[in-house]
């Protein structure tokens, strides 16, 4: 089922009679600190299919982070709180979950793997043990050195075997995320939730950790969840995409429609941030100003304040979100989906902003 997104009140509809694996439904979270409530993510909802790759994509500060971690409920709480919404595991509620059932789910249903592999491993435990724990936590039948072996295997480390009494840092990187994956994958999840899995590694090993997720999804037939900040990764592995911004989904589609012509000004501006191979230009084009603070949104839509197309109506009114085209969801704004995109070349034309240049389409 493709990833639909949703306001209150809308009610999209169904690409398939199969409930999807995950299903989060007008999610809002709110953090509540000296008094202060600080709304981070205000009706946020997509669905992840099995077996579909969903990228969720946007700047620092967007809410792709804290949207992630609310899917196992690994937000402290307080000063984390859900006002509204769900979050639909396998058709059950994971905000009304105990916490025997949240600690069944954490790492069973659902793995991570963050994006500073160096502070998630335990500096002082070989790789091999590290793994191992997640082993007994989850199939205690299999914890065994040869199961050990195999999954470092699995996700590409040569001589698995003379690896297992290794430390962290006598890995590389490149290798260390690796590891992570392994022991994410250790579990058997439904669904691995890849937070910025790239952002500390230079572009190879970008393209070689994409490519093994990507391989990882076929032969394994699991769902991900990958987010990230650049829409440069996301050709080669996503199924949709959808696009976030302070702390409410602005864009959704399928992965190529979306990436050859996005509709919402953030998106393309985005995508116009990507690096282009064989360009003559002389600075790399940006996105002026910065993401607003919790507690600071502006009114209207959001991205007004740093939009070249912003009209005087677009600090007022909020964007209506709804079905643009069959299957792309955004908001109907005047420099919006509902706005002509740019014509030719670049992003929103006839070609993908540059991402092939990266990562050409297989």
């Amino acid at each position: 089922m493709p990833s639909i997104l949703s306001q209150p009140g809308t009610t999209p509809p169904a690409a398939s009679p199969k409930a999807p694996l995950l299903s989060v439904r007008n999610l809002c979270l709110e953090f509540h600190k000296d008094g202060k409530v600080l709304s981070a993510v205000e009706n946020v909802s997509f669905d992840i299919a099995a077996g579909e790759t969903l990228c969720l994509v946007g700047e620092s500060g967007s809410g792709k982070s804290v949207t992630a971690l609310s899917i196992a409920q690994l937000l402290p709480a307080p000063p984390a709180r859900y006002p509204s919404g769900e979050i639909l595991l396998n058709g059950r509620d994971v905000l009304r979950m105990s916490k025997t059932e949240l600690r069944q789910i954490r790492g069973g249903v659902v793995s991570y793997v963050f994006q500073e592999p160096s502070a998630s491993l335990n500096p002082v435990f070989p790789v091999g043990r590290q793994i191992l724990e997640s082993l007994h936590l989850h199939r205690p039948d299999a914890a065994k050195d040869g199961e050990v072996i195999r999954l470092l295997k699995l996700v590409g480390i040569p001589a698995p075997d003379s690896r297992l009494k290794d430390y962290p840092h006598q890995m590389s990187g490149g290798m260390q995320q690796r590891v992570m994956i392994a022991m994410a994958l250790a579990s058997q999840p439904k669904l691995l939730i890849a937070d910025e899995p790239t952002t500390a590694l230079d572009v190879t090993i970008q393209a070689q950790i994409i490519e093994l997720l990507r391989e990882l999804k076929q032969r394994l037939g699991m769902s991900i969840l990958l987010i990230t900040h650049n829409l440069g990764i996301v050709s080669d592995i996503a199924d949709r995409v959808a696009v976030m911004y302070a702390g409410q989904m602005v864009e959704s589609g399928p992965a190529n429609e979306l990436l050859t012509r996005p509709l919402h000004p953030y998106t393309r501006a985005l995508m116009n941030s990507v690096p282009q191979l064989g360009s003559n230009a002389d600075r790399l084009t940006a996105i002026g100003g910065n993401v607003p603070q919790l507690g600071a949104f502006p009114s209207g839509c959001r991205f007004h304040p740093r939009c070249p197309k912003a009209q005087p109506e677009c600090s007022r009114q909020e964007p209506e979100w709804k079905e643009v085209e069959l299957g792309r969801w955004g908001g109907a704004s005047p420099g919006g989906p509902g706005g002509a995109p740019p014509p030719g070349g670049g992003a929103g034309g006839g070609e993908r902003a540059g991402v092939d240049h990266h990562y050409p389409p297989r």
